[in-house]
């Protein structure tokens, strides 16, 4: 099977479940509870052909159809803005795999980085000390469906993993993955329920 004919698979599997938690919702309270699912749906493919471009020139470059006259002062106040913005981060999310205040806990944490750097390539990692506490957080991610979906890959090897509301920087665009993570309540009986 070709990587597209699984994803389409997949996404038609979590499809499904939306509508059986729909027809079990007036059960809920005879066994059954609401729990957040993650749902993959095909999305618009992304067009990342201006990343790290100069609009402007690329505007004018267009077979001369749109000319753009600036002043010099004005294209020297768009690099200062571009430049001085490059540090900002956004609210988001990230996945919490290791959080302790132990006197072992900074060689923990440098272990945590490892295994992980180690087993998800391309995932952003990041390790702080807030007194008395170090912490370990990957991923950049703007929803927290995006959160969940890491966090559902990663909790075989981080069973203590959780999903936190952070300042992310940009999240890389990746035009290889054209899908949306989106998150849904389901209800499933109280028996199936993982903890």
């Amino acid at each position: 099977m070709k990587k597209n004919d699984i994803l389409i698979l997949l996404m038609l599997i979590f499809s499904i479940f939306p509508m059986v938690a729909s027809a079990q919702q007036n059960e809920t309270s005879a066994g059954y509870v609401y729990v957040d699912s993650v749902v993959f749906r095909p999305t618009a493919g992304v067009d990342s052909s201006l990343v790290g471009k100069n609009i402007f020139q690329v505007l004018s470059a267009e077979g001369g159809r749109v000319a753009i006259s600036q002043t010099p002062e004005v294209e020297g106040s768009m690099k200062k803005h571009i430049v001085s913005n490059g540090g900002r981060t956004l609210p988001g999310y990230r996945v919490r795999i290791f959080f302790d205040n132990r006197q072992s806990a900074r060689v923990a944490s440098e272990e945590a980085v490892m295994k992980f750097q180690n087993i998800y390539h391309g995932v952003s990692v990041y390790r702080t000390y807030v007194n008395p506490y170090f912490k370990v957080t990957v991923g950049d991610f703007r929803t927290r469906s995006e959160a969940m979906a890491l966090l559902t890959r990663i909790k075989r090897e981080f069973p203590s993993a959780f999903v936190v509301k952070e300042g992310i920087n940009y999240p890389i665009v990746d035009k290889d993955n054209a899908y949306v993570v989106d998150t849904v309540k389901v209800c499933r009986p109280v028996s199936v329920v993982q903890h």
